[in-house]
């Protein structure tokens, strides 16, 4: 196993370029296994790193050569300061590639979530925290990809980059409102997607007109127009949410938004009634689709698109404390960014029991656990 292990990750981790001008006491191949090693085990940033190593010196020593011994923090946060993202994103996501999942989720859709975090801790008195825009595949837990921008306004320049990045064939990408722009649609279309985009007050004559089809086609039930309507209803913690789903051909009097809008076919609403503590909530929500209009797609595909909130964001900051995090020199908080998304892709992938903090926790306790999360592709 070791050989194997060490063979692909040589094959994929070759390609990223040293910065650092030579000769070097610490190879950067060790120092990137390490890293991804200590992560898994529960390491938050280049001290944890470091005392991992040294712990875990032994076991290291099987798959790198470590003549130096164990890097100190301050080699490996410069090391990782330097190092191109482009490059270190790349090697990451050619390893992924190795990955074996299934390629659908639930109704047989490969969905992609795209939205962006901000990384909290990584601004300074100069620069303002660092913004990361990234894909999910919310089917199998993988990070497929991040861009980084300055903040969140930008997210906007940042979307065509990342969707360059993807797969799009066969896919439906979803997006919140800030995503819905006419050439971010294109660009989906053009790579062979398809979209569901969430649409707000920024497209105000797109919104007014979707909420006016809806309001007239609630007036009659929604048994005009080709509506198709699901009803769901969840109850949690004292909280008890109704969900209607409704979507619709796209309707004669909109005919000419597909004009504007690249393979524009369909229109959707979910209208959300929450009651909790004894207190309503009602929230109608609006979309555009390039799909038929079948509702248990719209229904699965735009609540799919919070598994990016939930089982990517929530862990990043819960398991990962990335908001806490302060490493904010050079490239540090984007290679870190995908350091983090990349180990949970690797720990999602592991079938066992327990949550993912507690698989974190096994792997520093067992390194017979560690090596079967890093070889389990």
């Amino acid at each position: 196993m070791d050989s194997i292990l060490m063979d692909s990750f040589e094959q994929h981790f070759s390609s990223i370029r040293d910065p650092r001008t030579r000769p070097v006491e610490y190879p950067l191949y060790d120092i990137l296994f390490l890293s991804v090693c200590a992560t898994i085990a529960g390491a938050d940033g280049p001290s944890d790193i470091e005392d991992f190593g040294h712990e875990q010196v032994d076991w290291l020593s099987r798959f790198i050569p470590l003549e130096n011994g164990i890097p100190s923090h301050d080699t490996i946060g410069r090391v990782f300061s330097l190092i191109k993202p482009a490059q270190f994103q790349e090697a990451f996501l050619n390893w992924i590639g190795t990955f074996r999942f299934d390629n659908s989720g639930p109704e047989g859709l490969r969905l992609i979530p795209i939205d962006g975090k901000t990384l909290r801790g990584s601004g300074t008195s100069d620069s303002s925290p660092l913004h990361l825009v990234s894909a999910w595949a919310s089917d199998s837990g993988l990070s497929l990809g991040q861009v980084a921008v300055d903040k969140k306004s930008n997210e906007i320049k940042a979307i065509p980059k990342l969707l360059e990045m993807l797969e799009l064939k066969g896919a439906i990408v979803t997006i919140d409102a800030m995503g819905c722009q006419r050439a971010i649609v294109k660009k989906i279309i053009d790579g062979g997607g398809d979209y569901m985009l969430a649409v707000k007050s920024n497209q105000p004559t797109l919104l007014k007109a979707i909420e006016n089809f809806f309001d007239t086609a609630s007036d009659h039930d929604f048994t005009k127009e080709g509506c198709r309507c699901k009803n769901t209803i969840e109850k949690s913690r004292g909280r008890d949410e109704t969900r209607q789903y409704v979507i619709a051909p796209l309707p004669k009097s909109l005919r000419h938004l597909n004009e504007q809008w690249a393979g524009l076919s369909s229109i959707g609403r979910v209208l959300s009634v929450t009651n909790r503590d004894g207190k309503e909530t009602i929230e109608a929500r609006y979309y555009i689709c390039s799909t038929e209009a079948k509702v248990g797609q719209f229904a699965t595909a735009t609540r799919g698109h919070w598994s990016i909130e939930n089982s990517l964001h929530w862990v990043l900051d819960v398991v990962f404390n990335e908001d806490d995090s302060q490493i904010n020199l050079g490239h540090s908080p984007e290679n870190f960014g995908f350091l983090r998304r990349f180990v949970i892709s690797l720990l999602k992938r592991d079938t066992s029991k327990g949550s993912l903090r507690g698989k974190r926790k096994r792997a520093a306790w067992s390194t017979k656990f560690l090596e079967k999360v890093l070889a389990n592709h």
